[in-house]
């Protein structure tokens, strides 16, 4: 997706990695697997605690993640509604549903997963951005940055770049350059290393006609492992826009060598710098 921000997505040597989140890796965020957690004031739930209900929803659940996994949805969400009929207190189930309908283009059942999941947890801060997401998608802005910052704001929560990155695609998709860039910025202090972070970042700075700030971000991309065609082919833009023809020429190589399939590579060929 060369002309729009991106989200989870990166291809590297012909494979696709999911380096953020595509949805699915906040399924588990902190509570795939073993007991329930406890509620406050009681003690710490452990394994002897599971009733057998419960063990039997989250081996169908376990089923449903596979199944999800390898794009058998219809497979996985049969597995999720003995799951949930098991157990209709297994947050996971429930936000696992939501995906699936997410993946299926059905918003309100989708919507309906993730708000039952919070109804359990409120503070699931993996349901609170799969549910921005969602919402993000629908153009319901301000209450998808709601759901992200309350993500962000929960102490244990471990994947506070992705959200902050995922916040700020949206916004930009939402023409709020200034927050979405502060949004992307924050995401970078965090996880400088995340090349979708990165490139979403530069993307922006290079629409917005910021070309040395471009250079900088898109330049750390593509000097290392992760470069991809979408790196090569916006860091040939940034460098056009700077009057540096060797060096734009210089990543048209290398986005010839190693990606000569790639529509990328054939723009660059036919030096359709401008499609």
């Amino acid at each position: 997706m060369p002309d729009s921000l991106i989200y989870a997505r990166w291809i590297r040597r012909g494979s696709l990695i999911v380096v953020v989140l595509g949805l699915f890796v906040f399924l588990f965020s902190g509570c795939a697997s073993g007991p329930p957690a406890s509620v406050p004031g009681s003690d710490l739930l452990t394994e002897s605690d599971e009733t057998v209900a419960r063990k039997r929803a989250r081996i169908r659940l376990e089923l449903a993640v596979g199944y999800y996994s390898n794009g058998q949805t219809t497979i996985a969400l049969d597995e999720l509604k003995q799951s949930i009929a098991a157990d209709p207190t297994l947050l996971e189930a429930h936000n696992l549903r939501g995906l699936i309908y997410m993946r299926l283009n059905d918003a309100a059942l989708a919507e309906e997963s993730f708000r039952r999941a919070l109804q359990i947890n409120p503070k699931a801060a993996t349901v609170q951005h799969n549910l921005g997401w969602l919402l993000c998608q629908q153009g319901r802005m301000s209450e998808a940055n709601r759901q992200f910052l309350s993500a962000i704001s929960e102490p244990t929560y471990v994947d506070k770049a992705k959200s902050w990155m995922a916040m700020g695609v949206c916004q930009a998709k939402a023409g709020q350059r200034a927050e979405a860039e502060a949004s992307l910025l924050r995401a970078y202090e965090l996880d400088a290393g995340n090349p979708v972070i990165g490139y979403n970042l530069a993307l922006m700075l290079f629409q917005r006609g910021e070309y040395v700030r471009a250079q900088f971000y898109i330049r750390r991309i593509n000097n290392g492992d992760l470069a991809n065609a979408e790196t090569f082919w916006l860091g040939i833009k940034v460098e056009r826009s700077l009057g540096n023809r060797d060096a734009a020429n210089q990543l048209g190589a290398q986005l010839d060598k190693r990606f000569p399939q790639s529509k990328e590579a054939k723009l660059f060929e036919r030096g359709a710098f401008d499609e």
